[in-house]
């Protein structure tokens, strides 16, 4: 098995490719006790100075800690981590563990053209940067669209320019009941 990896415009985040498919459903982990629910997340979080694992649909991103060990240093175990994963067959999730990012209730209108607008332009987009984004409400009355970010691109520098430099003003353009996009975190 082959590994590759990619930097991301976040300098605390490398992006691991598998050669495979890796998550149907992405999933972030943001502290051990969150990633007892995947064997592979855990193993990781087991390693010297990673903060933040994230499974995208072809890759994993894993997220050190700033004061930590360099990726020189850390990219090696984590690569036998994931090779070791993979090679043994074990399932990337344990059962009975479910998705945070399952739908709720019912959309209006202008949501459900937010939510396609970014599963279609913006999700693929942030993908390549190891990260994710995930609509998390909007104001109908104020024009206000809060996302989260993920993987990658949570805590990142440069986060906050993709947000209004890119996707509000997408958003804007697309639809214009949004006045501004903002970042939950």
């Amino acid at each position: 098995m082959f590994i590759q990896t990619e930097p991301t415009p976040n300098p605390n985040a490398l992006k691991f490719l598998p050669g495979r498919d890796v998550s149907s459903d992405p999933r972030d982990f943001v502290n051990r006790d969150e990633a007892a629910a995947s064997p592979l997340a855990e193993a990781l979080f087991e390693l010297e100075g990673v903060t933040g694992i994230f499974f995208g649909y072809d890759y994993i991103s894993v997220t050190r800690r700033p004061d930590g060990p360099d990726w020189p240093q850390m990219k090696a175990p984590i690569l036998a981590v994931i090779m070791d994963h993979f090679v043994s067959g074990a399932p990337l999730m344990r059962d009975g563990t479910t998705s945070d990012n399952a739908a709720t209730g019912e959309d209006s209108e202008i949501v459900i053209e937010i939510k396609q607008l970014l599963d279609s332009r913006v999700r693929p987009a942030v993908a390549q940067d190891g990260g994710d984004i995930l609509f998390d409400a909007f104001n109908e009355e104020t024009g206000v669209l809060t996302l989260r970010m993920r993987g990658a691109c949570a805590g990142c520098p440069s986060s906050s320019a993709t947000l209004k430099a890119g996707v509000e003003q997408m958003m804007k353009h697309y639809i214009p009941e949004v006045t501004s996009v903002e970042q939950v975190i």
